[in-house]
């Protein structure tokens, strides 16, 4: 039985050919699969920057609230609770749901509040991480939530 050697030169050259072919499968996996592409938070992210201080307001002025907006994740769907200090009639806006691995699966819903609650349905969403924008109206004042959150 004859005894395979390997020099100083096969072994580097064994290992610089592996490291190549690792990198191109990367870079392969990240440019020609679907399954990892992401985009842009927007597709106007310009434009909307030009609007910032006004959401910066809309922040501050939610901050400025006794009680915040809670949200949970029930047996229906997810539950966005508003203040109850205010009046629920008078709660006019948007609520943004964006899945930044997924834009197709982005959707909105006014607001309609049953007793200071929003009821998002099961059939509208998919377990995972969620982007929540809640642009809302009280009388003349504007408000902005945002959150991170994780629908199971």
């Amino acid at each position: 039985m004859k005894k395979i050697t390997i020099n100083w030169g096969t072994g580097i050259v064994i290992a610089i050919l592996a490291f190549m072919i690792f990198i191109l499968s990367f870079v392969y996996k990240s440019v020609a699969i679907d399954k990892y592409q992401h985009q842009l938070v927007t597709d106007d992210y310009y434009k909307e920057e030009l609007h910032y201080q006004e959401e910066i307001d809309k922040l501050n002025n939610a901050n400025t609230l006794k009680e915040k907006i809670k949200i949970k994740n029930s047996n229906e769907g997810i539950l966005i609770s508003f203040p109850q200090e205010l009046d629920p009639n008078l709660i006019k806006g948007l609520v943004v749901f964006k899945r930044m691995s997924n834009p197709n699966l982005d959707f909105k819903n006014e607001i309609k509040l049953t007793n200071h609650h929003m009821q998002i349905p099961k059939s509208s969403l998919v377990e995972g991480k969620w982007n929540i924008i809640i642009d809302w109206q009280y009388k003349d004042q504007e408000f902005l939530f945002k959150d991170v959150w994780f629908y199971q």
